[in-house]
């Protein structure tokens, strides 16, 4: 399969699958003039690849759990529960990180808020 042919049938641009492949998570062969050429289960591995960026993987940790992707849906096996634990674990310490900046953020408004209702009422 040609790149703009796995273009057309995932939605990929061939800029992205030329990254994708860069980054280790798609494969090709050469062929005569030096085309890239795919294997008929490219589309899925696409697919793939962005199920797994759309949960927030970076590429590198795409690039380690993808052997371990099974069936169009995708479906992981037990190799990648490891990894993505620790990417979960990762998220929920950026949540709370947030959230801790929101109520501090939150409070300063309110303190300002206050202060300037104060400044108004003594005027």
């Amino acid at each position: 399969m040609k790149i703009g042919e796995l273009a057309r049938e995932t939605g990929v641009s061939p800029r992205l699958l030329r990254y994708y492949e860069e980054q280790g998570l798609l494969t090709s062969y050469r062929v005569g003039g030096g085309h890239r050429r795919y294997t008929d289960d490219a589309p899925v591995v696409v697919g793939h690849i962005r199920a797994l960026l759309a949960a927030g993987l970076p590429t590198s940790v795409i690039r380690e759990v993808l052997p371990c992707v099974e069936g169009p849906g995708p479906e992981l096996e037990h190799c990648a529960a490891p990894t993505l634990r620790e990417q979960l674990r990762g998220l929920d310490d950026k949540i709370s990180t947030l959230q801790n900046a929101r109520s501090a953020l939150a409070a300063l408004l309110t303190t300002t808020a206050r202060a300037a209702d104060a400044r108004s009422t003594a005027r």
